[in-house]
């Protein structure tokens, strides 16, 4: 870490029913850096409440602010968690006039999970590429399509403005922001008294699939991802699958991506790719192996189709992930 860098002033909003871990992750990474700062700590932290007392997090936790939004100090970097408070609330006007002053003079505005519907509310992300929870990314879309909305990152960022995806993501997203800060020697020294990985591969939705799937499916549609969970490794079509909720091709497809909101093609490849997830972490089978096993035609196929999924090759994967 360079003692002599400027102090960073982190300011992180609380309000009711905040998400806890979304605050208190990226306040657990900025305090540790500067737990083990040689000499000056890097950060100045600051939790700011919307009032002045005491807010509750979703989890029923009391958090106390340090400070108000009006007595606030000049930001280096204000952090908007996610939480029930922030999509289903209306936005107090107060608030999001605070939030657009605060863009103008902070160096970056990070929001975290579902802090981006309070951030999209301000205007300030309108045309800018924005990553939320995965199961929230539709109705983001939705209610602010002014926004792009990513769905399958971790993170990202558009300017000054840094969004992550859902609760742990957070994490990794402060981590960057030290990174950026004080340099990967301090980053990964952080990461490493925390015990997590400095740079995690893949995004937020590498075991959601299935999950998803199931939860929006019903009768015979609900039965066919069973079936798919059960047959990866064979030759899967649109025709075989239709077969098996006895609905002709052409219905199929189009009832398909009406109830899970894409293609039966690339659904199943998702589906093969997130085993595949399972299996590298689970023993030491070889690529190829785990390859066919899970329907890939051949390991080349496979290693391309993961690598732009996650963002990883699978031996990144194994080799990080594996118990």
């Amino acid at each position: 870490m360079n003692p002599a860098s400027p102090i960073k002033t982190i300011g992180l909003l609380a309000y009711d029913e905040v998400q806890a871990l979304d605050l208190t992750g990226p306040l657990d990474v900025f305090g540790t850096a500067n737990a083990l700062a040689p000499e000056t700590p890097p950060y100045d932290l600051h939790v700011i409440g919307v009032h002045s007392g005491a807010v509750h997090a979703e989890n029923g936790l009391a958090i106390l602010p340090a400070c108000s939004i009006e007595d606030a100090p000049p930001l280096d970097t204000l952090l908007i968690p996610g939480g029930i408070g922030s999509r289903l609330g209306n936005p107090d006007p107060q608030l999001l006039a605070w939030l657009r002053r605060q863009a103008k003079t902070a160096r970056r505005v990070v929001s975290v999970c579902t802090g981006a519907y309070m951030l999209a509310a301000t205007g300030l992300l309108d045309g800018r590429r924005v990553a939320t929870h995965w199961q929230y990314a539709a109705d983001l879309a939705r209610r602010f399509p002014a926004i792009h909305v990513e769905p399958e990152r971790l993170f990202l960022r558009d300017g000054c403005f840094a969004t992550s995806g859902g609760l742990t993501a957070g994490i990794d997203l402060a981590l960057a922001l030290v990174e950026e800060d004080l340099g990967a020697a301090a980053s990964l020294a952080v990461a490493r008294h925390l015990v997590m990985y400095v740079t995690r591969p893949g995004n937020q939705t590498q075991f959601s699939a299935p999950l998803a799937a199931q939860a929006q499916a019903t009768g015979r549609m609900g039965n066919l991802v069973n079936w798919l969970l059960a047959h990866l490794q064979d030759e899967i079509t649109s025709e075989r699958m239709a077969e098996q909720v006895s609905m002709s091709p052409r219905h199929f497809r189009r009832v398909f991506t009406d109830t899970f909101g894409t293609s039966p093609a690339r659904f199943v490849e998702h589906l093969r790719l997130e085993q595949a997830c399972m299996r590298l972490t689970r023993d030491k089978t070889s690529i190829d192996r785990i390859a066919s096993g899970v329907g890939f035609r051949s390991a080349d196929v496979f290693r391309r189709a993961f690598r732009t999924r996650y963002g990883a090759t699978p031996g990144e994967y194994r080799e990080r992930f594996a118990r």
